[in-house]
């Protein structure tokens, strides 16, 4: 089937569709919803069989829907109606909630209905949700609609009486439906609230007299002040007071410029941050260890990772590796294991160009810190997404294991035509073979666990959800470290690197690379900076590029 994929942009949902479309041997295409008149041209361009929208915030012109199938995915269930349909559930604390596909028409969320998908809801961020539960249910929603599409069926209109229709209309969220009042609110409906809003737009507030948003709030279990105060910092994060608790909340964003970014909380703050006592909290690194097996979790905000926290995961992996174990996982997060370098921090700073640098190093240190290891076996247990550096991060390590719905971007050019490092021309190729590394960096598109298997920069895929993913991770980590085999196959693992490091040194590696890095940081060509600009200050598209929009290719070459 031939299928153009409208969105708004190419985000985790819309990049998870393409993987499963794409393996599933779909004729894929993909328009940015620009305007009405660039959504015409694509179906006349690509003449898709059937539109599929994971992502709009707008409806999708009469004249297209008339013409083709155009399936929208619904985060919300049977009768759910609205543009704040998680922001909703999140606020309300529902333990329940859906997906619904549906056929578009002249109304918004108001279409013939082709299959509604619920689920049990989190205590989590509604960022996570949508990477998670809403993601598996409209997997399942638009793989079951393909199906019934094929072989004829048709959608069925909407039944208010239907047992499943749960949901109804909503109004488009406010701040002032998520506004918090810090003399009178408890810590779980603070943590609701601005849960609702992460991670956009955040919750406006004002806090060490600055206009903010917040985001990336954490229950604290043991501190507390008069309600509001600011009473610690830890990491970046800052520990806030409330009428019964207190909670930390790791990023914020300022709204006295246009150009402010989604940062730290400690770097908005300055001064008011760093006169708060230092005290232990807010977890996004810690270290677990059971039967000869070392855990390291690093579930960083948003996948990024600063120069500063890939020198605090150094550490702490170095720490690991004087332990008592035998195999060391590097678990990441529930929704990231790391998306490489921490491009907000890099365009906050003085010198982008020089904390690009900085950062650059900093991941290059830890990478060839898990290259060397020779008395462990390591893991990459990916439960959440990977993207850029963070992938070939995790190639560092000896297996590589991943959740089955994870999404991988194994490439930098879109940032730019950035040109990468973390030993990524060594660890690639020492996976893929040289020619499929060469396809992999030039797609740029995302990649699924299937064919990252196939490629073999994953060496399992198991688990649907993180809870059966991480018990299956458990379970072969333990077992590695009981084999009794291990002795050899560490031994095994130190005669192949030294074999690599004569053929060609790490170093040699690393500085080619950086050779490279450093035109892409001060060479006259400013592509990256621009990009990282648009990146972070989420610029919309003015186009879709080329290896999205086939059609436009081919539109070209003719």
């Amino acid at each position: 089937m031939r299928i153009l994929i409208l969105c708004h942009a190419f985000n985790s949902l819309a990049q998870r569709l393409y993987v499963e479309l794409a393996e599933r041997g779909h004729t894929l295409s993909l328009e940015f919803d620009i305007n009405d008149s660039v959504t015409r041209e694509a179906v006349g361009l690509f003449g898709p069989d059937l539109v599929l929208a994971p992502f709009l915030k707008r409806a999708i012109p009469e004249d297209v829907w008339r013409r083709v199938p155009c399936l929208v995915v619904h985060p919300g269930p049977l009768g759910d109606r609205g543009p704040s349909a998680l922001d909703w559930v999140v606020l309300e604390g529902a333990k329940r909630w859906g997906v619904t596909l549906l056929h578009a028409n002249a109304e918004m969320d108001a279409g013939d209905v082709w299959r509604s998908v619920p689920f049990e809801t989190r205590d989590a961020a509604k960022a996570s949700l949508y990477r998670h539960e809403v993601t598996e249910a409209a997997v399942e929603a638009v793989l079951d609609a393909l199906e019934r599409l094929k072989a004829g069926g048709k959608p069925t209109p909407f039944d208010p009486a239907d047992p499943a229709a749960f949901g109804r209309p909503r109004p488009p969220m406010t701040q002032a439906d998520r506004a918090i009042d810090w003399s009178a609110d408890e810590t779980a409906t603070v943590l609701r609230k601005i849960r609702s809003g992460d991670g956009v737009p955040g919750v406006r507030d004002r806090i060490g007299g600055l206009d903010v948003n917040l985001f990336d709030a954490h229950p604290e279990a043991t501190l507390r002040g008069a309600p509001g105060a600011l009473i610690a910092r830890c990491e970046g994060a800052v520990c806030r007071a409330t009428v019964d608790g207190a909670v930390w909340i790791g990023h914020l964003k300022a709204r006295d410029a246009e150009t402010s970014l989604k940062l730290p909380a400690t770097q908005v703050l300055g001064e008011a941050a760093a006169a708060l006592p230092e005290a232990p909290g807010y977890r996004d690194l810690w270290y677990e260890e059971e039967d000869g097996v070392g855990w390291l979790h690093f579930p960083f905000y948003n996948g990024a990772m600063s120069a500063r926290q890939c020198e605090r995961l150094l550490a702490a992996y170095h720490a690991a590796c004087r332990r008592d174990v035998r195999v060391i996982v590097l678990a990441g997060g529930e929704d990231f294991w790391s998306n490489g370098i921490h491009l907000n921090v890099i365009e906050a700073a003085h010198s982008p160009a020089d904390e690009s640098w900085r950062t650059i190093n900093a991941i290059d240190d830890l990478a060839r810190a898990i290259l060397t290891t020779g008395d462990k076996l390591t893991v990459a247990a990916l439960s959440g997404n990977a993207g850029a550096g963070g992938v070939f991060l995790a190639l560092a390590a000896d297996r590589v294991w991943a959740r089955s719905g994870v999404v991988l971007n194994p490439h930098y050019k879109g940032m730019g035509n950035l040109y990468g490092s973390e030993y990524w021309t060594y660890v690639l190729p020492r996976r893929a073979g040289e020619e499929h590394a060469r396809a992999v960096t030039e797609a740029r598109l995302p990649m699924g666990t299937a064919q990252a298997h196939r490629l073999g920069l994953v060496d399992e895929a198991f688990g649907r959800r993180v809870a059966d993913f991480r018990a299956g991770v458990r379970d072969r980590a333990r077992a590695l470290a009981a084999d009794p085999a291990l002795a050899l196959l560490l031994e095994e693992k130190r005669q192949r690197r030294a074999a690599d490091e004569a053929a060609k040194p790490l170093d040699s590696y690393r500085a080619e690379e950086l050779e490279r890095m450093r035109l892409n940081f001060y060479g006259f060509d400013p592509s990256y900076h621009v990009a990282r600009y648009n990146f972070v200050l989420k610029v919309p598209k003015s186009r879709t590029p080329l290896y999205l929009a086939r059609h436009r290719r081919v539109a070209k070459v003719t």
